[in-house]
């Protein structure tokens, strides 16, 4: 299964952005009113995305620093080497990525543009819906259907 298939599934009202100078207090009330994990941080209301924030990432930084953190700016905490996927990466190849990076969300760009956001949980039930698919197909062999 490709990631296309899996942004072709995902009810969703586009990816959720804040810009750079938003601060981490924001963009955790939209975290928690979004039920989300991560916010991308981008100048241009989602075309370009700059980096990434997540949930986990504020949580460091509290732990680390305190509430101060909280009025500062996202751009001081986001992560900005954002390991990014297409349309055309397979569910096996993304899920090897955000393994070996330890991350669980990760944007789909086209041609420079963002398109999307994949989550683990996408590509896990993407997953599972493959072999429930193969698992059904075989068993309809064995049984002669």
């Amino acid at each position: 299964m490709l990631v296309q298939a899996i942004l072709k599934s995902k009810a969703t009202d586009g990816v959720v952005t804040v810009e750079p100078s938003a601060t981490v207090s924001q963009a955790a009330e939209i975290l928690a009113t979004r039920r989300i994990g991560t916010v991308i941080i981008s100048e241009d209301g989602g075309q370009t995305a700059l980096g990434i924030l997540s949930e986990r990432d504020i949580v460091r930084e509290l732990a680390a620093s305190g509430s101060g953190c909280l009025g500062k700016p996202v751009s001081a905490y986001m992560t900005r080497d954002l390991v990014t996927a297409t349309q055309q990466d397979s569910v096996e190849a993304i899920l090897s990525r955000m393994t070996e990076g330890r991350f669980r969300h990760m944007p789909v760009v086209e041609d420079g543009k963002l398109i999307g956001i994949v989550t683990l949980g996408d590509a896990v039930k993407a997953q599972l819906a493959e072999l429930a698919m193969e698992k059904n197909a075989l068993e309809g062999m064995i049984m002669g259907h």
